[in-house]
């Protein structure tokens, strides 16, 4: 147990505790590398991307420098450089945040002060009543016992880090294919383990089954003689079925999913993964009417495995489910808690406007503050291939539509964590870079195509960008790192519904519903959104499927419909059991869009692809 922990137990052991109700999921590969640094004193939970090691080393040595930290570099070529980064990366973090506990906790109760602040930021609980109770209380003794007591629960969040699955390319050297145990995954995982950190690793974007049966191997997934995990798994899941498959997979390992983390398939930053129109309000109801059926069923799995390993399986760990769904409001968010017992939510585009917690250069502030919804759009930019919301015109954008307007469309991939495709080549490439772009713009012709078809297919090739690199393009023009020249951001659609840069207590106040920095009145409530956002890909992939380009089948356009039809009326009968907390023209955006799906016409038969 480090000093931390001593300081801080039992309170940050109990698994179920948390100072807020909200965190801020991961935002692209910068945004919120450092989050924690800024925001984990105060008890709110933030998430890292492990994808950019290359980054995570150029942030650590930025850090060391201003701290006046030793600073030991660790080369590309060094032996499991990827891992050893990563590693180093989190342990400073650990420290720093350990420092900055400790001068929160020694500093006095006064306006303005740090542990002042630590408690004002505070929801309605049990600890902030405490505080207040202490501030009402008059007797001088009294009071400083009060005081002394409010410093040991002034407690920092934990540290989290984010595996995207879809991310697992394979490591070479000279020309050579590594063993898997260096894969990007696989070493980002390994980096995270040996890591001093108390913290959640948050699986998202697939299921890895090689990667799950590797976490067993380490011992802080793995609960203590106490029953305590020193790291929890956390995964982001996008219905239940999902959710059951992959934690009864790891619990054969013995390991204990501590959070399922429920993200709307369609409304929320960055890659979308879109479900055949399963919307978030009946997919929550669902874990909430299984929630304890879910828990008994994998504690048995999980016990058996912990018991053929030799080890004492704890009483049932705690498990909190938790949503990310864009939400705009304190009302959307007070809905989500109560309606489905939810024991927090996510919070990530409205914080990119708030500079003191995500890593966003002034330029791109101001974009973003005057995006509307016809500036974020769900693109084809991905270099996996799955839908990715995309600010249209960032800096990156433009450059990008600049090299696709010249003879050089593409990147010159720099960074290479998306290199998965091997259509044209022995060694895989990366589908946004400049040689995959030359050989398919090339073999399009080749494909038996027709005109029409040609001009969407080359639309969608070279709207490719260059994400893994130049989603930390804003650190470049903060920090003067050497990373990305362009900056790339990737907000979800509730972007257009903030118009100002934010303080981190005003945009708290705002999620708590004690003030408000929205001054949009016509926003859309965020399963509204939701619905629309599935229409427009909806009508998308019919055009596609009318042009022959899509695999799809009627059978998939007719399940598609019904989804949403069925979600639909879910939502009718929500409104009249909530009606006192839902806005009054919510029913008749409902009926306007169901009005409108019903005049969809479907296929009739499939359309063989060419693509």
């Amino acid at each position: 147990m480090t000093s931390v922990d001593q300081a801080l137990d039992p309170v940050t052991r109990a698994l179920s505790w948390r100072p807020h109700s909200f965190h801020i999921p991961v935002m692209g590969t910068g945004f919120t590398i450092d989050t924690p640094l800024r925001v984990a004193k105060y008890g709110v939970s933030s998430v890292i991307s492990l994808v950019d090691d290359v980054l995570m080393e150029q942030m650590r040595k930025f850090h060391c420098e201003r701290l006046g930290e030793p600073y030991e570099p660790i080369a590309d070529r060094d032996e499991d450089a990827r891992a050893r980064r990563i590693t180093a990366f989190f342990d400073l973090l650990q420290r720093q945040i350990s420092l900055q506990t400790k001068e929160l906790q020694a500093s006095v109760f006064e306006p303005g002060s740090e542990i002042t602040r630590y408690y004002e930021l505070l929801p309605d609980s049990p600890l902030k009543k405490s505080y207040l109770k202490m501030l009402a209380t008059t007797d001088p003794a009294e009071k400083a016992r009060m005081q002394n007591e409010l410093r040991t629960q002034a407690v920092p969040s934990e540290i989290d880090a984010n595996i995207m699955i879809a991310l697992d390319c394979d490591a070479w050297r000279d020309g050579e294919k590594l063993p898997p145990f260096y894969s990007d995954a696989m070493s980002a995982l390994r980096g995270f383990a040996q890591s001093t950190v108390r913290g959640s690793i948050v699986m998202s974007a697939g299921t890895h089954r090689r990667l799950y049966h590797y976490m067993a191997e380490f011992e802080d997934f793995l609960p203590d003689e106490d029953g305590f995990l020193k790291k929890q798994i956390i995964l982001k899941v996008s219905d239940y079925r999902s959710a059951k498959i992959q934690g009864k997979y790891l619990a054969r390992s013995g390991l204990w999913v501590s959070e399922y983390r429920v993200e709307s398939c369609i409304n929320c930053g960055g890659h979308a993964f879109p479900a055949k129109g399963l919307l978030i309000g009946p997919i929550l109801e669902e874990f909430k009417a299984e929630r304890q059926s879910l828990t008994d069923s994998l504690y048995g799995v999980y016990s058996k495995a912990l018991g053929e390993m030799g080890r004492t399986a704890p009483e049932p760990p705690p498990v909190r489910i938790t949503a990310q769904c864009g939400i705009s409001t304190a009302s959307e968010n007070k809905l989500l808690i109560r309606q489905y017992g939810l024991d927090g939510t996510g919070w990530g585009t409205p914080f990119l406007l708030v500079p003191e917690v995500a890593n966003v250069d002034k330029g791109m502030l101001d974009d973003l503050a005057r995006a509307g919804d016809k500036d974020v759009y769900l693109s084809d930019a991905s270099p996996l291939q799955v839908p990715f919301w995309l600010l249209r015109d960032c800096e990156a954008e433009r450059e990008r539509r600049v090299r696709s307007a010249s003879d050089t469309p593409g990147a010159i991939c720099p960074k290479k964590y998306a290199q998965v495709n091997s259509e044209f080549t022995k060694k895989p490439i990366c589908i946004a870079s400049r040689a995959y772009m030359k050989l398919k713009l090339a073999h399009l012709a080749e494909e038996g195509l027709t005109e029409e078809q040609v001009a969407v297919m080359r639309e969608r090739v070279l709207s490719r960008t260059c994400a893994c690199h130049e989603l930390g393009g804003s650190l470049s023009k903060m920090h003067g790192i050497p990373a990305a020249d362009n900056a790339l951001v990737c907000p979800g659609p509730n972007i257009a519904d903030f118009t100002r840069i934010s303080t981190l207590e005003e945009m708290v106040d705002h999620i708590y519903g004690r003030g408000s920095v929205m001054t949009r009145e016509d926003a859309p409530h965020m399963f509204v959104r939701e619905i629309r956002i599935y229409m427009d890909y909806f009508r998308k992939e019919l055009g596609e499927f009318s042009l022959g380009l899509s695999t799809k089948t009627q059978p998939y356009f007719a399940k598609f419909r019904e989804n949403l039809l069925s979600g639909m009326e879910y939502y009718t009968q929500l409104f009249e059991q909530n009606a006192e907390e839902l806005p009054k023209r919510f029913m008749q955006h409902l009926q306007d869009l169901q009005e409108q799906l019903e005049c969809i016409a479907l296929p009739a038969d499939p359309v063989p692809a060419n693509a």
